[in-house]
C-alpha cells in the first residue's frame, strides 16, 4: 500500500541534518512494512533488528551502547557487512530493548554517518515509564497513523479520484462524482484505515472477515493494556478504553469520566487516559476558551474529547452495518454524529493538524478549530447529513471575524456567504485549507 510516510522517510534520508529516526505509532498501523519497503527501495541492504522475533538481540546491547561496537556485533550476528552509506539499520519493536533506544543518542553524537531508524508500538508509554530513557534532541521523530481517506483511495487504485477531490477542494466547485465518493466514504467508515482489515477487504472478502481482522487488532490492544500498563491498574485502563463507543454516542461528545463508571473522577482515571494517548490508541482534542492565535495559549487541558485512532475500529465496536450509516430519523443519528466526528478528527491529525474545539454543546459549539502553517485560524463544523444549518460557525465568524468558515457535511463542494462546504470524503484535504 502506498503511504504518505514514505515521502517523510525520503526527506529524512536526504536531509543534511539527519539524526537517527524514531517512528512512533500504535500497533498494526503499518510501521514495519513501511520502513522495510522504504529501506529496500533506497538502500542496498536493510539490517532488520527485530527484538520481538529475536529477543536475544537485546543481549548485544547489555555490555554497552557504543555505536561502532554495536555495529561490529550486529555484523557478526547477521553475517552482514554494514556499510554506513548503503545500509539501513532498523531497530524494530524497540520498546523491548530500552538500551537500543538509548543507543540512538550515541549514533547521533559519535556515528552520524549511519542511517538508523527505530520503531515500536508502545514507545510512548515506555518513554513515560522510564525517565531519562528517550534521547531528547538527539533523534528525529515521525508518527504513523492508519491510512487516511486519500491513502484508502490509493489502496483501492483510485489515485485519480483522490486528485479530482483535491482539485474540487482547491476550487470549491461541485464534484460530479459526489454520490460515488459518498459511497466510498461510508465504506471507509466500516473498513477504516488499518492496513490488515483494508487488505482483507481489497482482497475480495466479505465484511465478516474484515470485522474478524479488526477484532484481532482490538484483542491485541487489550492484551497490551493488560500486560504493559506498568504502575497503573490495567482494569481501569480497560474500562476507560471500553467507554469510548459510549462517549461518542452522546449528544455531547465531550469526554465524561462518569461514563466510565458512576462516581469516576479525573484524579483516578486521568493517568489511564494518558496511557491510551501515549500508546497511540486515542487522539485528544482539547477545549479552547478563545479562538485567537496562538491557540495553545487558550487550551483547557481538563476539558477535552477523545477519539479512537481509527474509525473502522470504532464502527466495529458498534458492530455497525452499511444501513446504519444511511440518513434516517431515529436515535442512531447520535451514533452517526460521533462516528463522523471521529472520522474528521482522523483525517485532520493524519494531515499534521492539531485540532481543538470551541464553544458549548448546548449553545454554539464548533467541533474542530485549528491553526494553519500560515497562522490562519480555521473553524470546522461537522454534520453527518445534508439538512444542516451553520449557526455555530456563523457565531464563531461573528465573534472572531475570520475570512471563512468550514462545514463538513454530506453536501457537495460549495462556497457561499463565507461558508465553505466540504463533503465528508474531502476532509483529508482540510490540512491545506
Amino acid at each position: 500500500m502506498k503511504r504518505k510516510v514514505t515521502r517523510q522517510l525520503e526527506q529524512w534520508k536526504n536531509s543534511t541534518h539527519r539524526k537517527p529516526l524514531v517512528v512512533m505509532g500504535a500497533r498494526q498501523v503499518g510501521k514495519t512494512y513501511s520502513v522495510l519497503e522504504f529501506g529496500r527501495a533506497n538502500y542496498a541492504t536493510v539490517l532488520h533488528v527485530d527484538f520481538a522475533e529475536h529477543p536475544d538481540l537485546a543481549d548485544l546491547f547489555a555490555s554497552g551502547v557504543d555505536p561502532k561496537r554495536l555495529v561490529q556485533l550486529l555484523d557478526e550476528y547477521f553475517s552482514l557487512r554494514v556499510d554506513p552509506q548503503t545500509t539501513l539499520i532498523f531497530f524494530d519493536e524497540a520498546q523491548r530493548c530500552p538500551e537500543a533506544i538509548t543507543s540512538l543518542k550515541y549514533f547521533c553524537e559519535k556515528a552520524p554517518e549511519y542511517h538508523v531508524i527505530a520503531a515500536g508500538s508502545l514507545l510512548g508509554t515506555t518513554v513515560r515509564q522510564r525517565a531519562g530513557l528517550f534521547p531528547v534532541g538527539k533523534v528525529d521523530m515521525i508518527t504513523m497513523r492508519p491510512l487516511d481517506f486519500e491513502e484508502y483511495l490509493w489502496a483501492l487504485g483510485r489515485e485519480g479520484m483522490a486528485d479530482l477531490i483535491r482539485e474540487s477542494f482547491r476550487d470549491m466547485r461541485t464534484f460530479a462524482l459526489h454520490d460515488q465518493c459518498m459511497e466510498l466514504y461510508r465504506r471507509y467508515l466500516l473498513v477504516g484505515g488499518m492496513p490488515e482489515p483494508l487488505a482483507v477487504w481489497i482482497g475480495g472478502e466479505q465484511m465478516g472477515e474484515v470485522r474478524r481482522a479488526q477484532a484481532n487488532i482490538v484483542t491485541g490492544y487489550l492484551a497490551d493494556i493488560t500486560q504493559y500498563t506498568e504502575g497503573l491498574d490495567g482494569a481501569m485502563v480497560l474500562a476507560a478504553w471500553r467507554s469510548m463507543p459510549r462517549q461518542l454516542a452522546k449528544d455531547n461528545t465531550k469526554f465524561q469520566y462518569s461514563v466510565i463508571r458512576a462516581g469516576a473522577r479525573s484524579k483516578i482515571y486521568a493517568p489511564c487516559i494518558e496511557w491510551l494517548r501515549d500508546a497511540g490508541l486515542v487522539e485528544t482534542v482539547t477545549h479552547i476558551t478563545d479562538a485567537v492565535r496562538p491557540l495553545e495559549a487558550f487550551v483547557e487541558d481538563n476539558n477535552f474529547k477523545l477519539y479512537l485512532l481509527d474509525t473502522g475500529l470504532l464502527s466495529s465496536l458498534y458492530r455497525a452495518r452499511m444501513d446504519d450509516l444511511l440518513p434516517q430519523d431515529n436515535k442512531a443519528a447520535v451514533f452517526r454524529g460521533g462516528l463522523t466526528e471521529n472520522y474528521v478528527c482522523q483525517q485532520l491529525v493524519a494531515a499534521g493538524v492539531r485540532p481543538h474545539y470551541w464553544g458549548v454543546a448546548s449553545k454554539s459549539e464548533v467541533e474542530f478549530v485549528y491553526e494553519t502553517a500560515g497562522g490562519r485560524v480555521v473553524p470546522v463544523e461537522v454534520k453527518s447529513g445534508k439538512n444542516v444549518g451553520a449557526k455555530s460557525v456563523r457565531s464563531f465568524a461573528d465573534k472572531y471575524d475570520v475570512p471563512f468558515v468550514v462545514k463538513v457535511t454530506a453536501r457537495n463542494f460549495g462556497f457561499e456567504n463565507g461558508v465553505k462546504n466540504v463533503p465528508l470524503y474531502g476532509a483529508f484535504a482540510l490540512g491545506s485549507a
